[in-house]
Order: structure tokens, then sequence, then C-alpha cells
């Protein structure tokens, strides 16, 4: 029998080996769950384990017995389920903001929020060597200080990292600048994590990649008010701002209207949500839709992917910009020079 002051560790033994331990096609034992307790120094009967699970029922676990093919306890049910593990993972492992070693550390953290069977089989399906990673190891670092600036309106200072083609030799170098920036906001974004901010020597936002920082700081300097920079007044909307850029790039908000082919409509309703304002087309085989975004260089390649399945209508200086890019692309193509 357990000592009196060893109840409630016997308790808390119990419910983690369960939920490392077990599952549907791992159930444990009442003599394992015995032994496990014998080397952690607590004796008891087996059968006071019995009242220890139902009180752990009691509590809200949900746990079930079962006597084939194997007899025993097995834990149903965990505050995060395989498929959403699955899905944690799946985004770890797609970011290519993160390093390969930073991956793979979080990549087993978030496999033992299931059982350690499951989570065994989850880590062997992920291929990480692969994938193209950054390889700036404080990104960890430099999200928490930024994140610490934004709550506490401070600004912040870091060495931002641009590669560039050197004139001599056409081999890639790292150019380094130092930034003074008020941050806002962090914003991942077509498989990037960036900063919104506003450098001190201009009046507009600006978007770095945070895998490109190092030696980032906090300075005692209270930010510039975003709403000298923006359309915001109370309250910086992310989630908002994101939505109306396109990769990233800086532009003014304007109102958009387009036409598009039924052929693209996932492909929009996709990028616009149900936000979007969209009205058949004369043509049965088109709709039209209409919005306001951020019109910008990211805007202008996106929309010239979809061919002559997208006309924009407004504004016209969209339209002339859209227009001028297929002449370029035209003329690169037809030139019979080329690039040596």
């Amino acid at each position: 029998m357990a000592k009196k002051g060893q109840t409630k560790l016997k308790l808390l033994y119990i419910k983690d080996f369960l939920e490392k331990y077990s599952d549907e096609n791992h159930p444990v034992s009442a003599d394992i769950l015995q032994e496990m307790l014998e080397r952690n120094g607590i004796e008891c009967e087996r059968k006071s384990i019995y009242s220890d699970i139902q009180t752990l029922k009691e509590y809200g676990m949900e746990i079930f017995r079962v006597r084939t093919p194997i007899s025993g306890y097995y834990l149903a049910s965990r505050e995060f389920e395989e498929p959403q593990v699955r899905l944690l993972i799946d985004a770890v492992q797609a970011a290519s903001f993160i390093t390969e070693k930073k991956t793979k550390e979080l990549v087993k953290k978030i496999a033992s929020l299931s059982s350690e069977a499951t989570g065994r089989q989850l880590v062997k399906q992920v291929y990480i060597e692969n994938r193209v990673k950054c390889t700036n190891e404080e990104i960890y670092y430099s999200i928490d200080v930024l994140s610490r600036a934004i709550k506490e309106r401070k600004k912040v200072s870091f060495t931002y990292c641009k590669r560039v083609v050197t004139d001599d030799t056409h081999a890639v170098k790292v150019r380094e600048r130092r930034h003074v920036v008020s941050p806002y906001a962090l914003i991942w974004s077509n498989d990037h994590y960036y900063l919104v901010g506003n450098n001190q020597k201009y009046d507009n936002l600006m978007h770095t990649r945070i895998d490109r920082m190092k030696k980032v700081e906090m300075l005692e300097e209270t930010v510039r008010p975003f709403s000298e920079v923006s359309q915001y007044r109370s309250f910086f909307d992310s989630a908002d701002y994101a939505g109306k850029l396109f990769n990233m790039f800086s532009g003014t908000l304007q109102q958009l209207d387009f036409v598009c082919d039924n052929s693209i409509l996932e492909e929009i309703l996709d990028r616009f949500g149900t936000g979007a304002l969209i009205t058949k087309g004369t043509d049965e085989n088109k709709f039209r839709m209409r919005t306001k975004i951020v019109v910008s260089e990211g805007l202008v390649s996106w929309l010239l992917q979809f061919g002559d399945r997208l006309e924009v209508i407004e504004p016209n200086s969209l339209r002339k910009q859209v227009e001028d890019r297929a002449k370029e692309v035209l003329e690169l193509y037809q030139n019979e020079k080329f690039f040596e």
C-alpha cells in the first residue's frame, strides 16, 4: 500500500505514464503500472491501481479498458489528436525560415503531444534534409525579442542580411546593414516570417524577413505610433494588413475590379476569401470581382500568372502596369540574344 505522502504522486505517475506510453494499439496493464511505480519508489497493491484509474476517469481523463488481444488500459482522448499533431509537424517541416536543427527539435517536441509509439511513427514520416531551410540559428531569439518589443512598444535595432551578386566574379555574397525600427506586428506570409514596422528614416511601413535578421536588440526608445504611418488607429490589424498585400510588397490601397474565367474561381476565393464582392459576368463563362487591395509590384506579378483568364478593369493605372509588364515579357522571349 502506498504511503500517505505518496498518494498524490502515485496518481501523477500513472497519469503521465498513460499519456506517454498508452494508446489504442498499446494498452498498459495494471502489472506494468505497478512495476513503473515501484521503479519510482512507490510500493502499492495492484488492486489499488484500479481505484486510481477510476479517480483519473472522474477527473476527466478518457481511459478505456480492453481485454483482447492484450488486457490493459489506454488513454483514448488527448488535448491534441493525432491529425492535429500531424498538421503541426507538417507546418513546422514546411516552414523554410526555421533551420534544419530547430525543425528537428520542434518536431520531436510536437510529437510528444501524442503517445510515444504514435510520435515515433510520425517522426519517421518527416523528411527534412532535402528541404530548403534557412541557416540562421538566431531565429528563436529574434522572434522572442521582437515579440517583447511589440508588447512593450519599444524600438528595436538589428543587422539585416541581404544576398547580392558581386560584379567581378558573379558570386553571391551577403551585404549587412544596421536598422532601427518601430515594430508593430509579426506576419507569416508566403512561407516566410516578417516583421512589419517603420524605419525611423521614413514615413511608411517596411517588411523585413526575420530569418535574415541578426543581433536583434530591444531599445529603450518608445515606438513611433503606427497611426502616423498606416491606416490603423486603435490597434494594428495584422490579419487585415496581410490580407491586402501580395508577396509582402507595400503600395497604395485601391479599389480593384477585374473579370475572370470561371475556371480560376477556386484560386480567386483561396486568395481573397468570401469578403470580396463576386457577381456573374456578361459571359456565362466569366465572373466579376471587386475588392480593396494594395496595388504593388507583387500584385502585378500575381495577376500575370493567370494570363488571358483574368482581365483588370480598374484601376486604369494597374491595368497599364499589367499591360506594360506583359509587353516586357513578350519582348524578352522574342529577343534572340540569350544571356551569356
